[in-house]
Parts: C-alpha cells; sequence; structure tokens
C-alpha cells in the first residue's frame, strides 16, 4: 500500500484519483499494480468518503459572469448544435499596427468533460496582463450548455465534427477573414486536434493565426494510456448530492486545486438527475465520457505531425515532468516549438494555476504578434456581432 493512500486514510481524505493526464505517468510495474489492488480494496472500504470530506474553502458556485464579459448562444450555418460562448473583447485603444489593425483573440477549446469555463479563471488572469488581449471560449457539443438539435447526437466527438464545429464556429463569429482579429488557438487535452487541424483550413480562408498552443497532452504516452481510460473513468463516482458537493468532490480528489476557479467551472460539468432541479438537487456527469470511447485513439493519432507542422509558432505547455514522444523529442532538439514545464499543477493546469499560464501565454502571444488597434464588442454596433453576424447575448429572445 503506498505512502500516499496510508496519508489519505489517515487524514480522511479520499484515495486520490490521478491528478494529471493519464499519459502523464510510466506504465505501472507489477508491484505497483499490486499495491494498486491493495488500495481498492481498502478504497471500497471507504466508500464514497471523496464528496463527504470536508474542505475548509467555500465551494458554492460562482458566476461565469466574474470572469467573462459577455455570454453568447452561436448557431453557426450548416451545423445542428448552438454553442454556448463566452467571451471578454480587448480593451479598444492599443497602438496602431499596419500589419493587422484588428487586434488578438485567445480561441480555447476545452477537452473532454469539461467546459468552456474551465478557462475562465485564466481569461481573468490574461485580462489583468493584457487587456487588449481578447479572449473567446466556448463549450463544445456535448458538454456545457452547449444544445443539439433534436435527433443530432450530443456525443458525437469524431475528430471531423470536433474540427468541423470549430471551424464553423470560428468564420460565424469572425465572418470576414479581412477584418477579422488574429487569432492563437489554445486547445487542452481533447481540445488540441481541432485546433489543431483547423489552423490550416482557417489560414487557406485567410485567416491570421500567429500560434497555437497545446495544454497537457501528448500523442506518444496520450495512445499508450488508451487502454487505461475505462479504468480510470469507473473510479469516478457516477453522481453528486449538489453541484456544491461536485465541487467539494474536485477539490477534495485533487483533479482540480484552485478553488475559486472549480467554483466556476465544474458546475458547468455537472447537470440535475431530475429534469427542472436545481443545483442542490442530485447532480450527474454532463457527458457519459464512455460513450466517446469510438473516437478516443482519433484524438491523439497524428497529434505531435499536426503540431510540428502547423505553419505558426508552436508552444506546447505540460503539467510536470512529461515523457515527449519521439517525435516532439526531435523537434524540440530542432528548434521547433517553444516547451514549457509547469510545476505543482495537475491535468487542468488552466485550472491549477491560471497565472503562471496567462503570463507564458501573454508572452507568446507579444513575441509572435504585435500591438494592434481593436474592434469594437461583439454585438455592439458596427462590431463583430453586427448585422452581417447572429450571435445571441444569454438571455435574448
Amino acid at each position: 500500500m503506498s505512502e500516499e493512500f496510508r496519508r489519505s486514510l489517515k487524514n480522511r481524505l479520499p484515495p486520490m484519483l490521478p491528478t494529471r493526464a493519464p499519459w502523464a505517468d510510466p506504465s505501472a510495474t507489477p508491484q505497483e499494480e499490486e499495491e494498486d489492488d491493495d488500495e481498492e480494496e481498502l478504497a471500497d472500504d471507504v466508500g464514497e468518503m471523496s464528496r463527504r470530506f470536508s474542505v475548509r474553502t467555500d465551494v458554492s458556485p460562482l458566476s461565469a459572469s466574474q470572469f467573462f464579459e459577455q455570454a453568447l448562444a452561436v448557431t453557426p450555418p450548416g451545423r445542428d448544435a448552438t454553442f454556448r460562448v463566452y467571451l471578454t473583447p480587448p480593451t479598444p485603444g492599443a497602438a496602431p499596427s499596419k500589419t493587422n489593425p484588428f487586434g488578438t483573440y485567445v480561441i480555447a477549446h476545452h477537452g473532454a468533460g469539461a467546459s468552456g469555463l474551465s478557462f475562465a479563471a485564466l481569461a481573468k488572469e490574461i485580462k489583468a496582463r493584457a487587456p487588449d488581449l481578447g479572449v473567446l471560449a466556448f463549450d463544445c457539443r456535448g458538454h456545457g450548455k452547449t444544445t443539439v438539435e433534436n435527433g443530432s447526437s450530443d456525443t458525437d466527438l469524431s475528430r471531423d465534427t470536433l474540427v468541423a464545429d470549430f471551424t464553423a464556429l470560428i468564420e460565424h463569429v469572425f465572418p470576414n477573414p479581412k477584418e477579422s482579429p488574429s487569432l492563437v488557438l489554445v486547445g487542452h487535452s481533447m481540445g488540441a486536434v481541432p485546433i489543431l487541424a483547423a489552423t490550416p483550413v482557417l489560414q487557406k480562408n485567410g485567416y491570421n493565426i500567429p500560434g497555437v498552443a497545446v495544454l497537457d497532452v501528448v500523442e506518444g504516452t496520450a495512445v499508450e494510456s488508451l487502454p487505461r481510460m475505462k479504468g480510470i473513468l469507473g473510479k469516478r463516482p457516477t453522481s453528486f448530492l449538489s453541484v456544491p458537493d461536485a465541487v467539494q468532490w474536485h477539490l477534495a480528489s485533487g483533479s482540480v486545486r484552485n478553488a475559486e476557479s472549480a467554483r466556476v467551472s465544474v458546475p458547468s460539468y455537472v447537470v440535475p438527475i431530475q429534469s427542472g432541479a436545481g443545483p442542490d438537487d442530485k447532480q450527474q456527469w454532463r457527458i457519459d465520457l464512455l460513450k466517446t470511447e469510438p473516437y478516443w485513439a482519433e484524438w491523439y493519432d497524428g497529434l505531435s505531425n499536426l503540431f510540428l507542422t502547423a505553419r505558426c509558432a508552436r508552444l506546447l505547455v505540460l503539467a510536470g515532468q512529461e515523457r515527449l514522444d519521439r517525435e516532439l523529442m526531435v523537434g524540440q532538439m530542432q528548434g521547433k516549438f517553444q516547451l514549457e514545464v509547469m510545476q505543482d499543477v495537475g491535468h487542468f493546469l488552466q485550472e491549477d494555476d491560471p497565472a503562471t499560464l496567462a503570463t507564458t501565454l501573454v508572452a507568446f502571444w507579444k513575441r509572435n504578434t504585435q500591438v494592434l488597434v481593436l474592434p469594437p464588442k461583439i454585438g455592439a454596433p458596427g462590431g463583430l456581432g453586427g448585422p452581417s453576424v447572429s450571435v445571441k447575448h444569454v438571455g435574448e429572445r
């Protein structure tokens, strides 16, 4: 039995679930697997202790409005989904630039099981460091408050669907490439494949993409970990007593290590079990990730090549001493991308330490673009949400 598990029992903590990406650790040795079996037996005695663990912090939900300035409902033409978009526009007033007079946005795509609000704390930190840099995050299909038409699949997370959704959303929100802001695309975990696969498509259509950033995913070790994914998902609770209970579990298990971020993001990871129920009622996961198993392999297949062949600046941010696969190792030695390793964070590094990541992203942006004149807010007269763009502020009819 591991010392970590002994400590967790002593302190009446649950056995810790993996807080880094499943692929971040080398394959377990037979001895480690035997210890894991012992721990699982003892965990049965602990029961549902994790969800009842009392952390000495406020776990009440926070509103997205404290982190983003706007919430939009966007239905791109030809797509069967209405996407919840969270947005903080740039602050007007930056110095003019002849190379790109329309500003820059960070466009963030979350990973499986998360939502656009996993970037909420990061958006707040970016705004504090670079008011002239906008941030847009959204809930992909099957997640958060994004909805699909009747008869459409809520769990179709195939590569083709993710890329088509992402590309259509960008082209709808920023319909004129010649007047579009430049776009720094950021993808966490599963979200890496749509942003990387969409980059050449958007560039071909005339969009300016100075850089892409991939957060905590490496193809080689990700593919190796896929056989373990069912077991990892099977260790999670299937339901929670309430939304605060879900927040509490994420903090107690170490899945998210930042209480403020967990209070705004985790409520979007779950939904009431009973229709019409509220946040104080029993909750379940918003998406059943086991139903997405047919797509797991294609999320990561060819990911390293997509990253290394992107025709723009490249940034890879990892949690701890992640192993690079051979392709990335060679690319790093050839200086093909910037590698940053964050310490004391889990897989949701944008939630665990948003300040450090924001500093890294802002520096990456400044290195690869220029300070720009900025457009009006989306939805403002003459802005990106003007007559030519059909978006709705949440609550509008």
